[in-house]
């Protein structure tokens, strides 16, 4: 018997083209995958039209197997579903073998992070700039107080520049921060933020003061923008722009590496998992596992560059 299956996938490339005016890069790329999974089932004396679920399931294990990224197994399940649901639709077949099909899971990507040398540089880059007494001090001491509490408690950025004026005013060594769904959480400032806190205070106090027309603000980094502190967004700008200053690369340096950094650095020097959790704000744990992951990464890295039989196997390649 004649395997139509060929037959059937032009037809519904035509389908696609004319009814759903699908783009010939979507056709092509139909197509190739259809192709394949034809391929793939040939090679098991089954037809394309004729494939069942746990046909097109060892399909998608083969993928899986050969190394293809989960992405590439969902875009051929993808295919699939739409050419079944074709042919179903054309009464060429009385069920879709894809339904009860999962997609593939996608991995949760790993955090960008910094190294403890690149925060270094960063914070050395911004205290230096600090110190320059020329205009637009206030602005400098603004970014190094920014930095040094974003790294000394890892808090969000938009937990960081919708502080209230009146952190200025305390004296302790913990800072209350009030995060997603309103709850708060008490975090531990570094002698180095609270110093650049301080000085920023003083600063924006004397201009205030200076100032013909002083305005109160009950933010601590105040701002003309329509929420009355710094938008996010400028410091992201800002961090990038000091992170070229420093020599580093800008598009791997935002405010939120900063907090993934403060997290995998807490790790990598025995901080509890549960203890960086409740710093982070996370109301799952399984959040914060993610920067073991890291650390892990890391580690086999550093295994395999400085281990003595891995230099040996190498010399052996």
């Amino acid at each position: 018997m004649v395997d139509l299956g060929r037959v059937h996938v032009e037809s519904f490339l035509e389908m696609m083209s004319a009814e759903r005016g699908a783009a010939a890069n979507t056709l092509q790329s139909y197509e190739r995958d259809l192709d394949d999974i034809r391929t793939f089932l040939k090679e098991r004396s089954i037809r394309l039209t004729e494939a069942a679920s746990a046909d097109l399931a060892a399909y998608l294990s083969s993928l899986a197997r050969k190394g293809f990224k989960p992405s590439s197994q969902a875009r051929r399940l993808a295919a699939m579903r739409q050419f079944y649901k074709f042919l179903y639709a054309e009464g060429l077949r009385t069920d879709d073998p894809t339904g009860i099909l999962d997609a593939p899971k996608k991995g949760r990507p790993l955090p960008k992070t910094m190294g403890v040398e690149e925060v270094g540089r960063l914070l050395s880059q911004a205290e230096a700039e600090a110190e320059d007494a020329s205009p637009g001090q206030l602005q400098r001491l603004r970014m190094l107080a920014l930095l040094e509490l974003l790294y000394a408690t890892g808090m969000r950025v938009s937990e960081l520049v919708s502080l209230p004026a009146r952190v200025l005013d305390q004296e302790g060594r913990f800072l209350m921060i009030r995060g997603k769904g309103n709850k708060e959480r008490l975090v531990p400032l570094s002698q180095s933020a609270i110093s650049a806190l301080k000085s920023y205070g003083r600063l924006l106090a004397a201009e205030n003061a200076a100032a013909r027309e002083p305005q109160e603000s009950p933010w601590l980094f105040p701002s003309a923008s329509k929420e009355g502190y710094l938008p996010r967004q400028v410091f992201a700008r800002d961090l990038k722009n000091l992170a070229i200053r420093a020599g580093l690369t800008p598009s791997l340096i935002s405010p939120h590496v900063m907090r993934h950094a403060f997290a995998s650095h807490l790790l990598a020097n025995g901080a509890d998992l549960r203890v960086v959790q409740e710093l982070l704000g996370h109301s799952d744990i399984s959040t914060t596992q993610i920067y073991t992951h890291v650390l892990e990464e890391r580690l086999q890295q550093l295994v395999q560059t400085h281990h003595p039989l891995a230099k040996q196997a190498k010399k052996h390649e």
